[in-house]
């Protein structure tokens, strides 16, 4: 199993079909939210990595998974703006998602809302991961959170050689961890 790497994600999202930079997607406008619609994951995630976020998105949902990302879905949505109208809108898509996941960079810790949506999701539904999207040369699969970002289990994947289908994991430890799909459901991890 493997994390993201800030530099696959960043190849993936350039070479993804009508690849569009995040300014291009926020100027057109080009979708909007479904009201209807469920995700089986709200990405949380600084703005500054969107165009790693847009390669993130784009592997997750290669694996079959409907991935929410705030300035893709709701293109229209003043980030910089921090209002209770935004607060409402962003609960209203957080329960529209079965599980929150945390995309941790070196940009994160400057997120204003991220913390915000982790402690909101973590409260009302309690399925939080961290999915660390680390550099190229940083050789480990493990991923030890710092500070608060530690009481959360992680995401990762199967490796691109692997030659099984792509899946997400996630760990609490590096072999005790169980499948997305599993965890979604309530099963518990076992080791490895």
């Amino acid at each position: 199993m493997s994390l993201f790497r800030m530099s696959e994600v960043l190849k993936k999202a350039q070479t993804k079909p009508l690849y569009k930079s995040a300014t291009r997607i926020l100027s057109e406008g080009s979708r909007s939210f479904s009201e209807e619609k469920s995700y089986d994951i709200f990405l949380s995630h600084s703005f500054t990595d969107a165009d790693a976020i847009y390669g993130v998105k784009s592997l997750i949902e290669e694996m079959g998974y409907e991935v929410y990302v705030d300035w893709i879905e709701d293109s229209d949505l003043d980030r910089k703006k921090v209002t209770k109208e935004t607060a409402a809108l962003i609960k209203a898509r957080i329960s529209a998602c079965r599980s929150l996941f945390f995309a941790t960079s070196d940009a994160s810790p400057n997120s204003k809302w991220m913390p915000w949506e982790l402690g909101y999701f973590d409260g009302l539904k309690s399925k939080v991961a961290i999915l660390p999207v680390i550099k190229k040369e940083e050789k480990t699969d493990n991923y030890v959170g710092q500070e608060y970002l530690g009481l959360y289990p992680y995401v990762s994947k199967d490796p691109p050689q692997s030659k099984s289908e792509d899946t997400l994991w996630i760990h609490y430890s590096l072999d005790i961890y169980v499948r997305f799909d599993e965890w979604l459901k309530g099963q518990l991890p076992r080791k490895h």
